[in-house]
Parts: structure tokens; sequence; C-alpha cells
């Protein structure tokens, strides 16, 4: 059958309205975010998240790791919980299990760079190149005016001119480990997965918008905190902080002396709580955020050093970034624009939960790039 008939066919019998969801397996929650596609729109449908501190015998809010059996219980729990009826997904990969890099290389052919790329990432992969997955693309290069001036020189000369013009290719690579991990998972919940993604282009999936100059998201999650860097579209720089939003309650919970289970609550309800408890959580929180934002501004510093432009504004993701406050906090200590992500306006919700999403939605948004990759997928 060729191409055309059979796309026909996938149309007449394939429903426009078919059913999607994206999964984020996070350090301490599973996010669903399912919707579908109405009138040339993405709809919400349905979304939900489970802690996975009770399942490792810890409290809710806390990170843990656990084995895939038991991240296979906890997906069949939250779907069950958020009502998920279908089983079309992509699936989110920690940044942690992987590598992102760029290197700097000379403007070869697409098949030299097939050959060479491997190649030049064996120096910046700390296992054997046979152990992980590989996949690459070269950053374009900004626009300019074609430059003809060296048409008339000597070949030497010529080739020496080639040889000047280079080219960052971005590298992401993915330990086999993982991938199996991910892979049983899948199987073990009955799910059609159509990709893996790393968890940070789905976030940039849902969070920017059309912008040229270059952004920063601020991605704070339980252990860690993720930021890139992206311009027009590219991500031209990652970088991981080993802190995140669980170290705030580990703090409260052991400056005040209270359970981790009620220090959470504390945090969650910061700006609500007695006047001497937030005065004193929100001593603690500077003191836990204060390093995350100064290693924030060297990352700023560095890049707008490296490529003389100037990072406009910060997105800022992940659940984490939900405190009471924190946008302007962060404006502050950065001298850089500081605002909520809102992963939700990228798909059409109803109308009484608009208010709720422009504070919790933060932390949805890795399931909901996920989830707006996969529709585009089957439509």
């Amino acid at each position: 059958m060729s191409n055309s008939l059979s796309n026909i066919f996938k149309n007449l019998f394939n429903s426009k309205e078919e059913s999607v969801f994206g999964i984020d397996v996070g350090s301490s929650s599973v996010k669903v975010v399912q919707i579908k596609k109405k009138k040339g729109k993405a709809i919400l449908e349905t979304y939900g998240e489970l802690s996975l501190g009770p399942y490792a015998g810890f409290q809710i809010g806390q990170s843990t790791s656990l084995p895939p059996e038991k991240i296979i219980e906890v997906l069949k729990d939250v779907m069950k919980e958020a009502n998920i009826t279908t089983k079309n997904c992509g699936i989110a990969i920690p940044i942690k299990s992987s590598m992102v890099f760029t290197i700097d290389m000379p403007m070869f052919s697409e098949k030299q760079l097939n050959q060479m790329v491997p190649i030049e990432a064996r120096k910046y992969i700390p296992v054997p190149i046979s152990e992980v997955t590989l996949d690459w693309f070269v950053i374009p290069t900004e626009e300019r005016i074609p430059d003809d001036s060296s048409a008339d020189l000597p070949t030497d000369q010529k080739n020496k001119e080639e040889d000047k013009k280079r080219v960052q290719v971005l590298i992401v690579a993915i330990h086999n480990d993982v991938l199996t991990r991910f892979s049983n998972i899948v199987r073990g919940s009955e799910l059609n997965a159509g990709f893996f993604e790393i968890e940070m282009f789905s976030t940039a999936r849902a969070v920017l918008d059309q912008d040229s100059a270059p952004v920063m998201i601020f991605d704070m999650g339980a252990s860690a905190t993720k930021l890139y860097i992206i311009e027009r579209g590219i991500i031209r720089n990652s970088h991981i902080i080993s802190r995140g939003s669980q170290d705030v309650t580990l703090s409260i919970s052991s400056a005040l002396g209270v359970a981790v289970d009620k220090a959470e609550k504390m945090k969650i309800n910061f700006g609500s709580n007695l006047p001497e408890e937030d005065h004193q959580i929100a001593d603690i929180i500077g003191l836990v955020i204060d390093p995350i934002l100064s290693e924030v501004n060297t990352v700023l510093l560095n890049y707008e050093r490296k490529y003389n432009k100037n990072v406009m504004k910060v997105l800022l993701s992940g659940g984490g970034s939900g405190l009471n406050g924190f946008a302007e906090y962060v404006s502050k200590k950065i001298n850089t624009e500081a605002t909520l992500a809102l992963p939700f306006s990228k798909i059409e919700t109803p109308a009484f939960l608009n208010e709720t999403f422009k504070k919790a939605g933060v932390g949805f948004s890795v399931a909901i790039g996920v989830a707006l990759r996969r529709l585009q997928e089957i439509q």
C-alpha cells in the first residue's frame, strides 16, 4: 500500500480525539497528565500525582529510589486514582540518568559526523561507549549573510578558511541499563509507550513560548535543581545542582524539631502559618535556597561571558518552585526577572482550575511536555 493510501485509511479509522498521557517518574512522586485533541486544541482530561515515600516506608515528599516493580505498582495506582483511560503514553527519563553535553567540531558532512561524533563523545562519557545509547544533532548557527569572499582564494588558503568553520553538536547519552529499567516498567504496566525522553526536553516543550532571546529554566525538584539555558528553541547549557525542595523540608524538620510530614505542610503553607513560625521558616528557606541561587548566578554569568548575550528571564518550574513568594525572592537574588512557568496554559483546562494551575501547575511541566509530544505523534 502506498504511503498516501496508508495515511488515508489511518485517518478514516483512527479517532481524531484519541487520548494520550505523559508520565513523569521523579525522585519523590510519579505524575501523569492525560490529554486529547479536539478541534485542533489539546484538552486536559485528567491528571494525578502519587508520592513515592510511602511505598518505601518514608514520609510523603521524601525522595527515594524504588525498584522497577515498585514503580509499576505506583504507576498503576496513580493511573487508577486519576482515571487514566488510555495506554498510549510517553515517559520522561530523569536528567540525572543521562548525560547531555555539547562538543565543538569541524564542519564535516553528515556522513563524516556520524563517524566522528561517537569517537569524540568517548572523551566525555565515563563508561564504554557500547554501554550507552547515543543521540546527537548539530546546533543551528545564527543566520548570517553568506560570505563569498573566499571564492577567489587559492586552494590551500581556501582549505584553511574551511578548517576554521566549526559547529556545536549537542550529544545525549543514556545508559543502556536505564533504558532497560524503563522498558521493564512499561512492559510491567502494560502500556503503549511511544518514546522515552530526557526530562529537560519535556519541560522546555511545556513552558517555553517562541522566545528567540536566551531564557533560563529553573526546575526545582525534590532532590535536585536543574538549570537549562535555551536560545531560539535550542538547549545551549544544562547544569544540575544536587539540592532541592526536600532539603528545605528536612531543614525545617531539624531546626524546629518537628516530624518530616509536618515540616512539609509548614513549607507548603508558608505565609499562612503562625507569624513566628513563618519568620523561622523564611530564615531556613534562605539558608537552603541562597547557595542554590548563588550557583544559578554563576551559570548565568558564565553563559553571558561565553556568548556575550544576556539571559532575559528565568522561568521557574518543578514542584519546589511553588513556594509562596518564591518568584519575587529569586528575582531579587539573581537580579533577573523570574516568573512561574505556566505549563497548563499549553492545554485547554476547566476555567475553575485556572487559578489553581497558576501555582500548583509548575510541578506538572514534565508530564505535560511528554503528553504534548505523544499527542503530536498519534495525530
